[in-house]
């Protein structure tokens, strides 16, 4: 006689997917802060501006893009928190007025993913008794009340995190000979670029070479394009 396999209990596996919100918003902000801001410095030191100019600069690209990113993430996610909050009301409304109707379809669902009908009606009867809304939201429209889209939260964290990174070129200038401000920024730059992708991506349990790659070349040609067109600006207006 084999014995069951015991099933543990109390237990809860952590999955990188739950980090998906703030992880989004504050690896985005980070990057975006570096590559916005060192590009911006790079383009008006490549017009022969004085250090006062590029620091101006810098700052302003800071603060605006501090505000733009809090404002952005807040609009995006809230669209998306309406959208589920306006399921949540459609489906609510649809078990009241059709409880069995919802169920069958609960039921159908785990039929379509391979459950016999017997099982299927089980599994939808004993979900439904414990969280008849959550078994629904969950099974039939993919949404966690647990994990609902919070507008605030990535309003801050995208805020916080761009104006944090975006400080990283702007000491590299301050701290710059005068004859290297390009060079300085646009290293120290990258470097934190290749560590912030890195980071991001053993955070998302993505391979760490790859994604410091796609960074640092993106905010590699970033920079370059931004410095080429400062360049004939300056030679141009000068």
């Amino acid at each position: 006689m084999t014995s069951k396999p015991a099933i543990r209990t109390g237990t809860t596996e952590l999955h990188r997917s739950g980090r998906a919100g703030w992880l989004r918003a504050a690896v985005l902000g980070s990057d975006d802060a570096i590559v916005s801001t060192a590009s911006i410095m790079i383009g008006v030191a490549a017009s022969a501006a004085s250090k006062e100019a590029i620091l101006i600069a810098g700052v302003a690209g800071l603060v605006a893009g501090s505000m733009s990113m809090a404002v952005g993430e807040y609009v995006s996610v809230s669209s998306q928190r309406d959208a589920e909050r306006a399921d949540i009301a459609r489906e609510t409304q649809e078990l009241t007025g059709q409880p069995q109707a919802e169920l069958e379809e609960l039921a159908m669902i785990f039929m379509e993913r391979g459950l016999d009908k017997d099982l299927a009606v089980k599994v939808a009867e004993q979900l439904s008794a414990r969280d008849r809304l959550g078994a629904h939201l969950l099974n039939e429209l993919g949404i966690d009340q647990t994990s609902l889209a919070r507008p605030m939260q990535a309003a801050w964290i995208s805020a916080v995190s761009f104006a944090f990174f975006s400080a990283f070129p702007v000491v590299s200038l301050l701290l710059a000979p005068p004859t290297l401000r390009m060079p300085v920024i646009a290293v120290v730059s990258l470097v934190s670029l290749a560590a912030l992708g890195a980071f991001g991506g053993h955070l998302g349990g993505a391979p760490i070479g790859r994604a410091s790659l796609r960074v640092t070349l993106g905010g590699a040609l970033a920079m370059a394009v931004t410095a080429v067109i400062g360049r004939i600006l300056g030679v141009s207006v000068g």
